[in-house]
């Protein structure tokens, strides 16, 4: 085998994160009544994903706060509804809520399991590389019944830096004590996983979730848009 150890992303390469998200934000809605202030609650929704995806962006690069991020990625969405009064209280309840929600939830992507399954079964070392938080990844690997696949949960709240820093992955392969030669990284985002892991200097494969016909600028070891296609590299 070319590789021993593959180092997978979480959130939106395993676990469905947005469509597990896209149901406990209905949930939060709900709950704190938003239809008071918002006539269209997609709008509500739209502008959260919209922000939430910039705020993670900030995040990957250190640029940003844990606190800084659960905090303004529902304050910036909750102040363009009508006669809300948004306090950092209020979107620590309902970003508590919303995790919690999130974390019960086991859904996970297209070819998941069959993939896990195949690997485990022909001998590779699985582990997870990821910046999601602490206090929920392992509640969503107990929800979707991903915990007895991997070897070890890496993740950036213990390391010293988030993907793609390179500290990252010093954490990464000491923890694992995975080699550089044989190892692979596979993600959907392209930022973090793929190009952290090439800067870094070992093999990476893009999982193309969001768009497929997106061109790399860059020479990825593979490139697949369906899980299960990693069967054939792998």
């Amino acid at each position: 085998m070319r590789y021993k150890d593959i180092f997978f992303d979480f959130d939106d390469t395993l676990y469905d994160t947005r469509g597990n998200a896209n149901i406990a934000l209905t949930e939060v809605f709900r709950d704190f009544a938003l239809e008071r202030f918002f006539s269209e609650p997609q709008f509500f929704y739209d502008t959260y994903w919209k922000i939430n995806s910039e705020l993670w962006l900030q995040y990957n690069k250190n640029e940003i706060t844990k606190d800084y991020l659960v905090i303004e990625r529902f304050k910036r969405p909750l102040s363009l509804g009508k006669g809300i009064n948004v306090t950092d209280d209020l979107c620590l309840k309902i970003s508590d809520s919303f995790l919690s929600y999130c974390s019960d939830k086991p859904g996970v992507l297209p070819g998941c399991y069959e993939l896990l399954d195949y690997l485990k079964a022909k001998g590779y070392r699985l582990h997870i590389c990821s910046n999601g938080f602490n206090e929920v990844q392992y509640k969503k690997l107990r929800a979707s019944n991903l915990t007895d696949y991997f070897d070890t949960v890496i993740l950036s709240e213990d390391a010293p830096a988030n993907k793609p820093s390179g500290l990252f992955f010093d954490y990464a392969f000491d923890v694992s004590a995975a080699s550089m030669e044989t190892t692979l990284m596979v993600g959907d985002n392209y930022f973090a996983d793929v190009c952290g892991a090439l800067d870094y200097g070992f093999d990476a494969c893009l999982y193309r979730r969001w768009d497929k016909t997106f061109v790399p600028e860059r020479n990825v070891t593979f490139v697949v848009d369906n899980l299960i296609d990693l069967i054939d590299v792998l």
